[in-house]
C-alpha cells in the first residue's frame, strides 16, 4: 500500500483535492470532529482538564475556542489529548485498507508528528493566500486568533513544499483541481510500474 500524503496552508483546498483522487480517504478533521461529537469518553477527558469551560455533551466549538483564547497552552493540551485517539483510528484505516494499492491521508500535521516514511508520497497544495482567506472568511466558526494559534502549531509552508514530491496549484476551480490530480495520479502510476519492473 502506498499512501498519498496531501499537505498545505490551512483553507487551501487539502480535504476537497483528497477526494479527487478516487482512492480511500482519511480526513483527520473530519474525524475530530466525530470525536466532539460522539465520543462521551473524550468529553469527561476533556471535562477534567478545563473543569470551568466545558458544560454539558457533546463538546461545543466555542467553547473549545474560548479555552484556546484563555491561553495558547491549552491549545497544546487539547492536542495532546486528541492526536493518540486519531493516530489509532488513522492505524485501523490502513489496517482496514491495507490491501488497496493507495490511500490519501488528509492530516493537517502529519509531518509536524512525524508520521511520514520514505515511501510515502507527499503533495503540496500551492494556493493564494488571498483566495485562501476568502474561502476561510466563508466558515461559519471563522475566528483570525483562532486560525493563528493553529498555525502557529505546524511547520512553515516552505518547508512542507520541500518535502513534497508533487506540488499542485489550487486556484479554486473545479476542472483545474481535477487536471491536476489527473496528471498526478498518471506520474504516480507510471512510476508505480516501473519501480515493481526492477
Amino acid at each position: 500500500m502506498i499512501k498519498i500524503i496531501v499537505v498545505g496552508d490551512i483553507g487551501s483546498g487539502k480535504s476537497y483535492v483528497s477526494n479527487l483522487f478516487g482512492y480511500p480517504v482519511f480526513n483527520a478533521d473530519k474525524e475530530v470532529g466525530n470525536l466532539y461529537r460522539k465520543n462521551k469518553l473524550f468529553f469527561k477527558k476533556i471535562k477534567k482538564i478545563f473543569p470551568k469551560y466545558i458544560s454539558i455533551f457533546p463538546l461545543k466549538k466555542d467553547e473549545l475556542a474560548n479555552i484556546i483564547n484563555k491561553n495558547v497552552g491549552n491549545l497544546k493540551k487539547i492536542t495532546r489529548a486528541v492526536h493518540p485517539i486519531i493516530r489509532k483510528k488513522m492505524n485501523n484505516f490502513l489496517t482496514k485498507h491495507r490491501n488497496k494499492k493507495f490511500v490519501v491521508l488528509d492530516i493537517p500535521l502529519y509531518l509536524e508528528n512525524k508520521l511520514n516514511t520514505q515511501k510515502d508520497i507527499i503533495v503540496f497544495i500551492d494556493s493564494k493566500k488571498s483566495k485562501i482567506l476568502i474561502k476561510l472568511k466563508k466558515r461559519k466558526n471563522f475566528n483570525p486568533r483562532l486560525l493563528k494559534k493553529f498555525k502557529d502549531l505546524q511547520l512553515p509552508l516552505k518547508y512542507k513544499r520541500t518535502k513534497s514530491k508533487y506540488v499542485l496549484k489550487n486556484n479554486f476551480i473545479t476542472s483545474s483541481a481535477k487536471k491536476e490530480v489527473k496528471l498526478i495520479k498518471k506520474d504516480i502510476l507510471k512510476n508505480e510500474r516501473s519501480s515493481t519492473r526492477h
